[in-house]
This record gives C-alpha cells, sequence and structure tokens, in this order.
C-alpha cells in the first residue's frame, strides 16, 4: 500500500473498495491529483490576484499622472484645482469638529469644483475611494498628486 501522509483517507479508500470494489492502490493516486489540483488552482488564483493587482496600481499611478497633467497643463483647472483643495482641507476640519452641516456644505461646493476638474479627475477620484493611502501604493500615487498642490503654494 502507498502511504503518502493522508492516514485518515486510508479509511475511506478502503471503505471505498469494500463497497464499490476499487482497489486502494488506484484511489490514493486520485486523491493526490485532486489534492494536487486544488493546491494547483488555489496558488494560480493567488498570482492572478497579485497580477491584477499590479495592474491596477500601474493604470491608478498612470491616471494620477494624467490628472496632474492636464489639470497642470490648464491655468483656470489650476485654480479651480486649488480651490478645491482648500475646501478640502476646510471640509477636514468641519469633520474633525463634528460640524456636519459645515461640512455638507463644504462638499456640495467640492462637488461642483470636481466637476469643473475634468472626467479624468472624477473617475481617478471615484478610483481613490478604494485605496488605502498608507499604502505603499497609496502613497505613491498621493506622491504623484501632491505635485498638484504645488501649484497652489501648498
Amino acid at each position: 500500500m502507498i502511504r503518502l501522509g493522508l492516514a485518515p483517507l486510508s479509511g475511506v479508500a478502503g471503505a471505498a473498495s469494500k463497497k464499490s470494489g476499487v482497489n486502494r492502490m488506484n484511489l490514493a493516486p486520485m486523491v493526490v491529483i485532486v489534492l494536487c489540483s486544488v493546491i494547483s488552482g488555489y496558488a494560480q488564483a493567488q498570482y492572478a490576484q497579485a497580477q491584477a493587482q499590479d495592474s491596477n496600481s500601474a493604470k491608478l499611478k498612470a491616471d494620477a499622472e494624467n490628472v496632474v497633467n492636464i489639470i497642470g497643463g490648464d491655468k483656470a483647472k489650476i485654480q479651480t484645482y486649488c480651490q478645491f483643495a482648500d475646501l478640502s482641507d476646510a471640509m477636514a476640519e468641519a469633520i474633525h469638529e463634528q460640524d456636519t452641516a459645515k461640512a455638507q456644505q463644504l462638499s456640495e461646493k467640492a462637488s461642483e469644483l470636481e466637476k469643473n476638474l475634468g472626467p479624468e479627475f472624477a473617475a481617478l477620484a471615484d478610483e481613490l475611494k478604494n485605496m488605502d493611502p498608507n499604502s505603499q501604493d497609496g502613497q505613491e500615487v498621493g506622491a504623484i498628486l501632491a505635485r498638484l498642490d504645488e501649484f497652489c503654494g501648498h
């Protein structure tokens, strides 16, 4: 009998051979094949997930670069972005002070300004909602976007 460290399965193999006439020698390789395919599938899924995450972060960084180039190349958009950044700071302060009415009012103004920054900015803002700003990717994207703050003197 082949022993693969699957002691609990030897009872199953014995029961299967008694009930169905399946040879234990044939069952052990089948169990190994099933386990290997499950482990292989898991490893492939983990690899695919890592590749997708790398691809998403690369796309996000490219999108951030694009937004910086679009806004940085347009004086009106730079001014709008600076107003947006000031509102964002004021909104964070209102939230910290638990002034929800003020935070809501500032949020509405920021939404109006966001529309003037273009669809690329809005799309990037949506994508960033799911990113941890403290992660490596979050910090890298933040550094790209910090170049916009330089236009505002921040």
